[in-house]
């Protein structure tokens, strides 16, 4: 009920503020400019499926235009974690739907984040202790979380070219299945150093085949499995996410301008329903590529600088983006959006130790303003009625 009514306050709040306007993103109405990032928050149970405590998270942050899901592996061989949510047995798409019918109780949006690990995977957290794949025999740096504690990398095995085009296709039948689960739409995750990523950089895709080599061919597994979701359930249902030059899980790209403007060129005719571009301050993403996509963009900012209301609200009225993706500060404020509309500050960003876990402290038991505003009254009513 309080996350309704918080809802409906935002709805009906002045609309001259640039992140509370409605936007149209082809065709899904989003009722205010802010994306609600995903984020990896692993409280799905051990057989990968959405739990009620998963419904009550997401129903809390309603408020967003539009929420992106954590990472869901678009086959079980792109698991990475353990309790991370799946998407490709019944029960799974099944146990979604309380999820995502919390979002659209509350009147929001929601697309799923389809994220292979590729070689971020590692046997103990695979099925039948298989190995991860990647586009090359590369490991990746850092060890890796397990049910039985923290665990060496491996190296993964390299992918023939078939089972990469066989990978690129197996987006189309993801994405079906979260349509089927009730979301929106998906998001092809492309950046953070998962697979479509390693396919794009230079310091993991060391092929020399058709999906390697020039950058004709490290873009070809990501416009392929964005080709394939969008023939599968419409572009416009489709976004992409990148993060050109972003460093994380030990990448490389010497020079990513020349790959994300073929790749922004390849997919330009396809009509998506978004480009979702994460900042870096080596190679200034926005600012490049804005100009190079016509359509809707999501930028992010937050990777490497605290995303605040000040900026969000600038990177929106400069035109750098058409919507802001905020992450973190919304592990800490179930209500971003509400507190917008109210003027109220956003509670600050504490450690990581809120981030993963398996139970309900530090994910749905963070306070709203209305909330807190509300236990301060009443704290007073009472003192004042003990005079």
């Amino acid at each position: 009920m309080e996350t309704t009514k918080a809802r409906a306050t935002a709805r009906t709040a002045p609309t001259d503020h640039p992140l509370l306007t409605p936007y149209d993103l082809s065709g899904t109405p989003l009722a205010n400019r802010v994306v609600m990032a995903p984020m990896t928050r692993l409280r799905a149970d051990l057989d990968g499926a959405a739990t009620p405590l998963m419904a009550e998270y997401y129903g809390q942050r309603a408020g967003a235009g539009l929420i992106v899901s954590e990472g869901i592996a678009p086959d079980p061989g792109g698991r990475i974690h353990p309790l991370q949510p799946g998407l490709d047995t019944p029960g799974q798409i099944e146990a979604w739907r309380p999820v995502t019918g919390a979002v659209h109780a509350a009147g929001g949006r929601i697309f799923a984040q389809l994220m292979h690990g590729g070689r971020n995977g590692h046997p103990a957290n695979l099925p039948g202790g298989g190995s991860p794949v990647a586009p090359s025999a590369v490991a990746a740096p850092g060890r890796v979380h397990t049910l039985d504690g923290k665990a060496d990398p491996v190296v993964p095995r390299a992918l023939s070219a078939q089972e990469a085009r066989a990978l690129a296709e197996g987006h189309a039948e993801a994405a079906r299945r979260a349509l089927r689960a009730g979301f929106d739409g998906v998001e092809i995750h492309g950046a953070n150093s998962y697979l479509v990523h390693q396919f794009l950089a230079d310091g993991t895709n060391l092929r020399t085949d058709r999906y390697g080599g020039p950058v004709a061919g490290r873009i070809r597994f990501a416009v392929e499995a964005v080709e394939a979701a969008a023939d599968a359930i419409g572009a416009h249902r489709v976004g992409l996410r990148v993060s050109p030059g972003n460093r994380e899980g030990g990448m490389a790209e010497r020079d990513p301008a020349p790959v994300y403007r073929a790749l922004l060129a390849a997919l330009a005719p396809l009509g998506l329903a978004y480009l979702h571009v994460t900042d870096d301050p080596r190679y200034p993403a926005l600012d490049d590529l804005r100009p190079r996509w016509a359509g809707t963009l999501a930028g992010n900012t937050g990777e490497h600088v605290e995303t605040t209301r000040e900026s969000a609200t600038a990177l929106v009225a400069s035109g750098r983006a058409d919507l802001v993706s905020v992450g973190r500060p919304y592990i800490f404020n179930p209500d971003v959006v509400e507190r917008l509309a109210a003027g109220v500050a956003w509670a600050p960003i504490r450690g990581k130790d809120y981030h993963y876990g398996s139970g309900p402290h530090g994910y749905v038991d963070l306070p709203r303003h209305d909330a807190v505003a509300t236990l301060r009254t009443s704290v007073s009513t009472r003192e004042n009625a003990e005079e």
